[in-house]
């Protein structure tokens, strides 16, 4: 049953007002009686209005995107001169982002290690440097560390020593770790500075954005997303790949 009372209190004034206007009017000049009862009823009516819009359900906000690489694609990860790991023509190709600053990376480490050993003729490792350096300040040293290292033979050495080493990567700790390897460190010292090395990470850093990595680690099996970080998840991702590649027909050989 509709209530008789009015639905808001701007309106029960207006109401109230309005009734005064005919009790004290009677002894006004009726024109201007009616001139404030037209206002009164415009009032009302765009009052009327308000209400309406305010009892409007809101609309719903669009959904946001998912942050991250779509996991239904396929991105192409060029190699290019990173460091890899496994045979050169393995059928697969894990692809890692990662951060030295990082914890999970460093708690994933041993994960893509069993995954190698799982598939050591099959699969080999690239490494792309994603610094995450807007939580991570010493991060970006760490990845131009290990590029420096690379160009004297010992990237793998020093990335297991800033992995293991990740709440000591300050610059002196850091050419202490190159003394260890043996690494020339005048040589050292000049790679870290250079345009070269630098433009090395940032080219890894460009290309992890072009794909939608957000956070690290983050890993693909030939192009594709791994979802399940785990020893199962890989191979999820990567018998179907072995299995179909076995049951494919062989190549005929080119016509001369």
């Amino acid at each position: 049953m509709p209530s008789a009372y009015p639905r808001s209190p701007l309106r029960a004034c207006i109401m109230v007002g309005a009734a005064c206007l005919v009790f004290f009017g009677c002894n006004r000049d009726r024109e201007a009686l009616n001139e404030m009862a037209q206002q009164q009823r415009q009032i009302l009516t765009k009052l009327t209005e308000i209400e309406q819009k305010l009892s409007r359900p809101a609309p719903r906000p669009a959904a946001a995107r998912p942050a991250g690489p779509d996991p239904t694609r396929t991105y192409e990860l060029p190699v290019g001169n990173s460091p890899a790991k496994g045979p050169a023509d393995a059928p697969i190709t894990i692809v890692e982002f990662s951060d030295y600053q990082c914890p999970f990376c460093a708690r994933t480490e041993p994960l893509i290690q069993q995954a190698l050993a799982a598939y050591p003729s099959q699969a080999r490792l690239v490494y792309k440097q994603f610094p995450l350096v807007a939580i991570h300040p010493q991060a970006m040293p760490a990845a131009v560390a290990a590029v420096a290292a690379g160009r004297q033979g010992k990237f793998w050495e020093m990335h297991d020593l800033l992995f293991a080493n990740q709440r000591a990567l300050a610059p002196e700790q850091i050419r202490e770790y190159a003394r260890q390897l043996g690494l020339d460190l005048q040589r050292f010292d000049a790679d870290i500075a250079s345009d070269e090395v630098k433009a090395a990470v940032q080219e890894d850093m460009a290309l992890a954005q072009r794909v939608g990595v957000r956070g690290t680690p983050t890993l693909f099996v030939n192009g594709h997303l791994l979802q399940a970080r785990s020893l199962d998840g890989f191979k999820q991702a990567i018998d179907p790949i072995l299995q179909g590649a076995s049951s494919a027909p062989p190549t005929p050989p080119a016509s001369s």
